[in-house]
């Protein structure tokens, strides 16, 4: 019974390391064993990395090459890639629009975008618009003096006045026997002009918008179809304007 009396714990005393002695206090705090536990460690890990740098300097390859060396460069100590004189790949706002929407999104508002410029187009008719390549109409008469006294209103018999319209160009006979319809006032032709002027400015931003979002679209399924498993090979590199041409291996399909 007097064994096990000994042996409680609540009976024992709870002994401590000494405190630093009163005469040293002056140079600080007494290091105890786990202090110096970790001070030891700390010290045998630099002591071994330095070893392994010093191994793999004697090792090394004076030919030895790797891309890295001419690729990269130190910003704030750190090694960092060297930034290409290339144009981005990828614009930012590409980047937003494939993080947030699904492919099957994309392709549906540039089937949207694709219908409204049919519609347009089919409206406005591009008979007058800046970039149309102008046409040429060429009159053949028999001889030079022909030539000389050719007279374009009198042979397209016309007024003087719509000589230089490409459209809405009646004759003279209609006009006499028909009448205008439309506007025919100089204030409301202008008004028209400048309306129609800004429908194709708005043709002109669906046709680009249309643009991005296939190329949008293009992008998301490349990235998607690179993370099948299998050997593929990039052809052409990835531009702002398109996304990139990868071959892939042919497989047998069962």
């Amino acid at each position: 019974m007097s064994s096990f009396r000994k042996a409680l714990k609540s009976r024992q005393k709870n002994h401590h390391e000494r405190s630093q002695p009163g005469f040293r206090k002056h140079l600080g705090l007494l290091e105890k064993k786990k202090d110096y536990k970790l001070r030891a460690d700390d010290y045998h890990k630099k002591q071994n990395t330095l070893a392994a740098l010093r191994k793999k300097a004697l090792d090394k390859n004076p030919d030895e090459f790797y891309f890295k060396m001419i690729n990269s460069q130190l910003q704030d100590g750190v090694h960092a890639p060297k930034k290409g004189t290339e144009e981005v790949e990828v614009t930012e706002e590409q980047k937003k629009v494939m993080r947030t929407q699904d492919i099957k999104y994309v392709e549906m508002k540039r089937v949207a975008e694709a219908k409204k410029i049919e519609r347009m187009k089919g409206e406005l008719h591009l008979l007058d618009a800046d970039s149309k390549q102008k046409n040429s109409h060429t009159f053949f008469v028999d001889s030079k003096k022909e030539v000389q006294s050719f007279d374009l209103a009198s042979h397209l018999k016309t007024a003087p006045e719509l000589v230089d319209r490409v459209y809405n160009r009646p004759t003279l006979e209609t006009l006499e026997t028909k009448s205008i319809q439309g506007a025919v006032r100089p204030h409301s032709m202008k008004k028209m002009a400048k309306q129609r002027k800004h429908q194709y400015k708005l043709l002109s931003q669906r046709i680009d918008r249309e643009k991005k979002l296939f190329v949008i679209s293009q992008k998301i399924q490349t990235r998607k179809d690179l993370q099948d498993k299998g050997k593929k090979v990039k052809v052409k590199k990835e531009t702002p304007n398109a996304a990139a041409i990868y071959k892939f291996e042919a497989k047998r399909k069962r």
